[in-house]
C-alpha cells in the first residue's frame, strides 16, 4: 500500500481504467436507469465549482444503480447553438465552430477528472449535422400538421443581440443572454402553436404522476395560466352613433375576456393596451390622438414586468370621443388605455370594475371614475360603499345594484349571464391562456437553418426530408445585421434554390432557430445517437424512455421543460415515442455562490476553479464536499476549508486500512468481540441510511452517516475485512477513485464497480434514528434525523450545516452548548 494517500496518482489511473475497461456500459441487465443531466452550454470561461454539483449529484445515483444491479444510462453532450455561443464567438473574433470546438474540449477534461460515469461514445452535440438534421425533421413534421405558421405581429427585439426572443427568453422583462431592455417591434418570423399543447401541458403535470416538486409543477401552471371565464362584447359609442339603439346594431365592438362577469353591472369604464387596434383604426374620431400617441410612446419603454407589477402607480389616458356600451345596461362608458393592460394577453382589452378589483380601483381613485357596486355579502345589504371604505370587495358574493341577476350567487350568474350573453351573439365561454406561441425565428446565424423555402408560384415549401440536413453555410461574416433578417440573407449562392414542388425559382428562409429547439429532445438521442435512418430505434426507446432522474437548475422550469414536454407530446402524437412525459422524476440543484455571497463571475473575481481543486485537494475530496454542503436543493456559499476537512476524512478512511483483519464481519453479526454489537448495528443502520439518502438525494446526510461509522471503525482494536470493503461500497459513488484503490489493495481483481450494493439487516435495526430538535438560545431553529447515539460532536456538526441554524451562528459567540442524547441541541450564543 502507498505509505501516504496521493490522489494525484490514483485518480488518472482509475479513470484512464474505467474507460479503457467500458466499466460503466452494462447494457444487458433486467432492469434500466436512465440518469440525466441537463446538458451545458460550452462557454470560453469553462467550468466553475458550482456547475458539477448536479453533475456530481446524478453520478452518485448512477453508480448506486450500477451497484443494485441496473443497466444504468449516464450520457453528456453539448447544446451548442444559440446566442451565448455566438456572443463570445463575436467578442472572441473566432468563428462560432472553432470556438464551441475548442470550448467543448475544455469542458470535457474539466469533467473527465472528476471521475464521472459519463459513457462518452454516446457524446451528442446540437451543432452537429447528423444531430441537427433531426431537429429539422421535428420542425418540418410540425409543419406539416399545421402547428408552425408565419407571423408579422410585435415580439420582444433585444436591440443589443439584435434578434426576436420569445417570452421564455427574458428574465424580469429582459433579455435573458444580455440583460438589455426589450423592445416590441414587429418583425416577420416563424412561430409554433404550443397553445395547442396548453391543456394537456397543464393536465399532464398531475395525470401523469410526475415526481416533481410542487414549487417546479406550480411554476408550470402559473406560466400556462389557464382561466375559465366569459368573452364579451362591448358595442363602440362615438359621434357616428349617437343613440343607444344604433350601437346595439353596429358591427364594431371591443372584446374582453373577464373571469368575474358576474361584476358586470358594476363596469365604469374600459380600458385598452397600448397596442390595443382600436387606437390606430381611424374610423374611430379620438380627439385628443395627440396625448394618446405621446403616451403610447412612453409606455414603449417600459418593460413587461414593470407594467404587471402590480404595486406601481397606475397611468392612463382617456381616449377622447369614443365610448364602450356595457351589453346588459345600454350604458355609455369611458375607454382609457392604460400600460397596465398587455396587447399580448386575452383580447388586450378589460372591462374595469373600481368595486371589485384592487387595480381597477386605484386607476378609478386617480382619474375619478364612478365607483359602483355590483356584488356584496347579502342582497339586502351588500357592503359597505367601497368609495368610502377605500378598498375593492374581491371575493364571490351575492349580486346587488344587477336587475334580473340580483340576488343570484357569484357562481350562478356567472353561468345565467353568459347564456345571456350567447343568446344575444355579444358573447361567449371561453378559456384563455398566459402561455403564447413559441415564437421560433432568431435573426442570427449560429442556429439550426429553418427547413423551408419560399417559391413564387408555391409559397412556403418545405424541405424535402431526403434533402435533409439543411446544413448551415460557412460564411466570413456572422455578426447580426440588426436589419430583421440573418447574415444568411446575403449569401445568395445559399439562399437561393429550386421548389420541390414545381422546380421553380425559390428563395431558402434565412432565419435560424433558437438555442432550445436542440435541447427541446436531446435526451433521445443519447438512446440511439448514431441511427441515420430514424431519429430513435422505437425498441431502444421503450426500453429507456421515461428518463428515471433528470437534474439541472430550476431556472429552466417555465423554459425548456415546457418545451420538451411539449416537444415530446407532439413526438408522442406522431408515434416516435411511446410515452406521454419525458421525465419521470425531476430534481432541481441549488445554486453555489461564492464565499462572498454572490454569484461566481468573473466581473466579480470571484471565481473557483474545480481544476485548482481537483490539484489541491483530489476530485474524491470535491465531489464529497459539494454533496455535503448542504440540502441539495439549497443554495449554499463556497468554503475552500470544508474541501480540506473532506480531504482529511478521506486520509483518515486510508488510514484505515493496515488494521484489516481477516476477523469474522460484523455484517453478517457472528463477530465474537465485545465491540461488535455496537458496530453491527452501526454497520446495518449505515447501510440503511446511506441507501435511503441517496435515493432521497439527501447527500448531506448520507455522508454525515459515513462519517460518523469512519469514527467508530477508527475507534476499533481491528476492523474486518468484509467490513471495510461494505463501507468501501458505500463511500464508492461518493469518492469513486479511493474506493476503487483500497479495493484494489485488498486483492480484489474485478472493479468495485461490479459489486454488489449491501443490504442491511433488519434485526440491527431497532430504533435505528432519531429526532433532534436543534435550538438557539432555547428557541426552535430545526429538527434533524440522525441515527441513534450519535456523539454530541456529530450532532453539532449537522446541525452547524443546517440554514435554518447557521444564519443564526453566523456572527455569534457560542458560550455553551446544551447536549441531550438523541433528543436536543441548544446552543447557547
Amino acid at each position: 500500500m502507498h505509505a501516504k494517500y496521493d490522489p494525484k496518482k490514483i485518480e488518472p489511473k482509475w479513470q484512464k481504467e474505467w474507460e479503457t475497461k467500458k466499466i460503466y456500459k452494462q447494457y444487458d441487465r433486467a432492469k434500466k436507469f436512465y440518469a440525466l443531466d441537463m446538458f451545458p452550454y460550452p462557454s470560453g470561461a469553462g467550468l466553475h465549482v458550482g456547475h458539477p454539483k448536479g453533475y456530481i449529484a446524478t453520478d452518485v445515483v448512477a453508480r448506486k444503480k450500477q451497484l443494485e444491479g441496473y443497466s444504468v444510462l449516464h450520457p453528456m453532450g453539448w447544446d451548442a447553438f444559440g446566442l451565448p455561443a455566438e456572443r463570445f464567438a463575436i467578442k472572441s473574433k473566432t468563428h462560432p465552430r472553432i470556438s464551441v470546438r475548442k470550448n467543448i474540449a475544455n469542458f470535457k477534461k474539466q469533467l473527465s477528472n472528476l471521475g464521472f460515469t459519463y459513457d462518452w461514445d454516446r457524446e451528442i452535440n446540437t451543432t452537429d449535422p447528423e444531430y441537427y438534421r433531426w431537429t429539422q425533421w421535428i420542425f418540418l413534421q410540425l409543419f406539416k400538421k399545421g402547428l408552425v405558421y408565419e407571423s408579422e405581429e410585435p415580439i420582444n427585439w433585444c436591440p443589443t443581440c439584435q434578434t426576436g426572443l420569445a417570452n421564455e427568453d427574458l428574465e424580469d422583462g429582459k433579455c435573458e443572454v444580455c440583460g438589455s431592455e426589450i423592445e416590441k417591434k414587429p418583425l416577420r418570423q416563424w412561430v409554433i402553436r404550443m397553445t395547442a399543447y396548453a391543456d394537456r401541458l397543464l393536465h399532464d403535470l398531475d395525470a401523469e404522476q410526475l415526481d416533481w416538486s410542487e414549487s417546479i409543477k406550480e411554476q408550470q401552471r402559473n406560466w400556462i395560466g389557464r382561466s375559465e371565464g366569459t368573452l364579451i362584447k362591448f358595442p363602440i359609442s362615438n359621434n357616428q352613433f349617437p343613440n343607444n339603439s344604433q350601437i346595439q346594431n353596429s358591427q364594431d365592438f371591443i372584446e374582453v375576456f373577464t373571469t368575474r362577469v358576474d361584476t358586470i353591472f358594476g363596469c365604469t369604464y374600459v380600458v385598452v393596451a397600448p397596442e390595443h387596434q382600436l387606437i390606430f383604426n381611424d374610423q374611430f374620431s379620438i380627439s385628443n390622438s395627440e396625448e394618446v400617441r405621446k403616451y403610447i410612446e412612453s409606455t414603449k419603454k417600459k418593460t413587461e414586468q414593470e407594467r404587471n407589477d402590480a404595486s406601481r402607480e397606475k397611468t392612463g389616458v382617456r381616449l377622447e370621443g369614443v365610448e364602450a356600451v356595457n351589453p346588459f345596461t345600454g350604458e355609455s362608458v369611458p375607454i382609457y388605455v392604460a400600460d397596465y393592460v398587455l396587447g399580448n394577453y386575452g383580447t388586450g382589452a378589460v372591462m374595469a370594475v373600481p368595486a371589485h378589483d384592487e387595480r381597477d380601483f386605484a386607476f378609478a381613485k386617480k382619474y375619478d371614475v364612478s365607483v359602483r357596486q355590483s356584488v356584496g355579502v347579502n342582497e339586502e345589504s351588500g357592503i359597505k360603499n367601497q368609495a368610502e371604505n377605500m378598498e375593492a370587495f374581491v371575493e364571490d358574493g351575492i349580486l346587488v345594484n344587477s336587475g334580473e341577476f340580483t340576488g343570484l350567487s357569484s357562481q350562478e350568474a356567472r353561468e345565467k349571464m353568459t347564456a345571456w350573453l350567447m343568446k344575444r351573439k355579444l358573447g361567449k365561454k371561453q378559456v384563455n391562456y398566459k402561455l403564447r406561441d413559441w415564437v421560433f425565428s432568431r435573426q442570427r446565424y449560429w442556429g439550426e437553418p429553418i427547413p423551408l423555402m419560399k417559391c413564387e408560384s408555391c409559397g412556403w415549401v418545405p424541405v424535402p426530408e431526403k434533402e435533409l440536413p439543411l446544413k448551415l453555410p460557412e460564411v466570413k461574416s456572422y455578426e447580426p445585421t440588426g436589419t430583421g433578417e440573418s447574415p444568411l440573407a446575403s449569401i445568395e449562392k445559399w439562399v437561393k434554390t429550386k421548389c420541390p414542388v414545381c422546380g421553380g425559382a425559390a428563395r431558402r428562409e434565412n432565419n435560424t432557430m433558437p438555442q432550445w429547439a436542440g435541447s427541446s429532445w436531446y435526451y433521445l438521442r443519447y438512446i440511439d445517437p448514431n441511427n441515420s435512418k430514424k431519429l430513435i430505434n422505437p425498441k431502444k426507446e421503450k426500453e429507456w424512455m421515461p428518463v428515471d432522474l433528470y437534474v439541472g437548475g430550476a431556472e429552466h422550469a417555465t423554459r425548456h421543460l415546457l418545451y420538451a414536454r411539449f416537444w415530446h407530446k407532439f413526438l408522442y402524437d406522431i408515434s416516435v415515442v411511446s410515452t406521454k412525459e419525458p421525465f419521470k422524476r425531476l430534481a432541481h440543484v441549488g445554486l453555489i455562490m461564492a464565499s462572498d455571497g454572490r454569484k461566481m463571475s468573473k466581473r466579480w473575481g470571484n471565481v473557483v476553479n474545480p481544476d485548482d481543486m481537483v490539484r489541491r485537494f483530489g476530485a474524491d475530496a470535491l465531489r464529497l464536499y459539494e454533496m455535503f454542503l448542504g440540502p441539495f436543493s439549497q443554495s449554499v456559499s463556497w468554503n475552500t476549508d470544508g474541501v480540506v476537512g473532506m480531504r482529511r476524512f478521506l486520509e483518515k478512511v486510508w488510514r484505515l486500512a493496515p488494521a484489516i483483519s481477516d476477523q469474522q464481519s460484523v455484517v453478517s453479526g457472528r463477530n465474537p468481540k465485545a465491540e461488535s454489537g455496537k458496530l453491527n448495528a452501526l454497520l446495518h443502520k449505515t447501510i440503511k441510511k446511506v441507501s435511503e439518502d441517496i435515493e432521497g438525494m439527501r447527500f448531506n446526510t448520507a455522508i454525515s452517516a459515513l462519517m460518523i461509522f469512519v469514527n467508530e471503525m477508527e475507534k476499533a482494536e481491528s476492523v474486518a475485512r468484509e467490513d471495510f470493503e461494505t463501507l468501501l461500497i458505500l463511500l464508492s459513488p461518493f469518492a469513486p477513485h479511493i474506493a476503487e484503490e483500497l479495493w484494489s489493495l485488498q486483492g480484489n481483481k474485478a472493479s468495485i464497480m461490479l459489486e454488489r450494493w449491501p443490504k442491511a439487516n433488519s434485526k440491527f435495526l431497532k430504533e435505528e434514528m432519531a429526532e433532534v430538535v436543534i435550538q438557539v438560545n432555547g428557541k426552535l431553529r430545526a429538527r434533524l434525523r440522525v441515527l441513534a447515539g450519535s456523539s454530541q460532536e456529530d450532532v453539532e456538526r449537522m446541525a452547524q450545516e443546517e440554514e435554518s441554524v447557521k444564519k443564526y451562528l453566523a456572527n455569534a459567540v457560542v458560550r455553551k452548548v446544551i447536549f441531550v442524547p438523541d433528543r436536543l441541541v441548544n446552543f447557547v450564543v
